[in-house]
């Protein structure tokens, strides 16, 4: 949303109008001059004073208080010769109200008061016995002065109106360019955690194969190969599966609605079993009852990618541990193996990144690095995830459903 221009002195075609307004005034003042009050009739020094009188009001709104010092520095002597008093009013009034518009409310009546003092000591100076003009004059001094204050007040209100519904749109703008970006960074990670998963198994899965295929061509092993392909197309389908849960959260104009089942401590055995099958040997260990469904979300994720990690970096046959268990309202896991580990000259990849923004997501923390344990090498990821207990869901029983005073 474009910003508002607020500021009277900047108003487009501001000088324009103004210069205008002037022309338009001038020439009221002069029929006024010229048909009322015909024995008040300006002299040529008189229309001079007049005419100039209402030049200063082309710069009205950039310095509204040089104008009106100007308005009155020309309008005072014009009235100490008791010419024409109705001509010089309206000018007068222009320059008193853009003031009181424009000025702070303590400086307007200051100038007001100081306006209408000068203005009665020059009519009682000219004719002290005009006391109905004096009344008159003053009433519209007043007026205007209560005029321009009220319409400065009511612009300030509208003005701080204009601006909160800026800033909230602005603020919906910015809430939906972080979701976008929130669901961006979600899909990319279930991408990566998903693809390199699948990838790598399916990678050590054929590499089995092959291995099968050119070892002993004249024993050729049938079996063998027929486990391993099953295998990748095992893999492959259950990657097929994910993959069109993670692409109809893009099609879908509500994503949390698509999303489905998010998978959960109760799918780590499939985990295990799959590394199992790419030559790992994993021990799986889980002590935790039901968590929230984000928690068990980024539990299984984080260990999918600990696991694709061992398969890929930590060397033929590994050892896992996996261990799952609650602890004072967390969910503490660990992933260790007694591999070779990343090479720390290796290109770097983002799957320990979208580890720690998967334990950041739910509010917790990972650590992951070599293991100091002192057991000669490996890799151990460990995170603790914030689990606050679920509470059961009550199952009625058929005794439940009878009432009281029946049983």
């Amino acid at each position: 949303m474009a910003a508002v221009n607020r500021d009277p002195r900047n108003a487009p075609h501001g000088t324009r109008n103004d210069a205008v307004l002037a022309a338009v005034l001038l020439a009221g003042a002069g029929c006024l001059a010229l048909f009322t009050d015909e024995g008040r009739r300006p002299d040529a020094l008189g229309w001079t004073l007049l005419a100039a009188a209402h030049l200063p009001i082309v710069w009205r709104r950039r310095h509204p208080l040089l104008v009106l010092a100007a308005v009155v520095v020309l309008v005072g002597p014009y009235h100490a010769m008791d010419n024409n008093h109705a001509a010089a009013g309206p000018v007068s009034y222009v320059a008193l109200y853009t003031l009181a518009v424009t000025g702070r409310p303590l400086r307007t009546i200051l100038t007001g008061v100081a306006v209408l003092t000068l203005s009665v000591s020059i009519m009682l100076t000219v004719n002290t016995h005009q006391a109905v003009e004096l009344i008159r004059i003053s009433g519209w001094v007043i007026a205007i002065l209560f005029a321009g204050v009220d319409v400065r007040y009511y612009r300030q209100y509208v003005a701080s109106i204009v601006e909160r519904a800026e800033r909230a749109e602005r603020t919906r703008e910015e809430e939906a360019r972080r979701r976008v970006a929130e669901e961006r960074l979600r899909v990319a990670r279930d991408l990566h955690d998903l693809l390199a998963h699948s990838i790598t198994l399916i990678g050590v899965q054929t590499s089995v194969a092959a291995h099968v295929l050119t070892a002993d061509p004249g024993r050729l092993d049938r079996a063998a190969v027929a486990k391993a392909l099953d295998d990748i197309a095992e893999t492959c389908r259950s990657a097929r599966g994910e993959l069109r849960g993670t692409l109809e959260v893009l099609r879908e104009a509500d994503g949390a609605d698509a999303r489905g089942p998010l998978p959960g401590l109760h799918g780590l055995p499939d985990l295990a079993r799959t590394a199992r099958g790419a030559g790992a040997r994993v021990e799986l260990s889980v002590r935790a009852g039901a968590v929230p469904p984000a928690v068990g979300a980024a539990a299984y994720r984080i260990v999918q990618e600990a696991l694709t990690n061992v398969v890929r970096h930590a060397g033929p046959a590994p050892s896992v541990r996996v261990e799952v268990r609650a602890e004072r309202g967390s969910l503490r896991l660990s992933v260790t193996d007694d591999g070779a580990g990343p090479d720390p000259a290796g290109t770097p990849g983002f799957g320990l990144l979208g580890m720690r923004e998967r334990a950041r997501s739910v509010g917790g923390t990972l650590d992951a690095g070599p293991r100091e344990d002192g057991a000669g090498g490996g890799f151990e990821v460990t995170a603790l995830l914030p689990a606050p207990a679920v509470p059961p869901v009550p199952v009625r029983t058929p005794a439940d459903l009878i009432p009281e005073s029946d049983r």
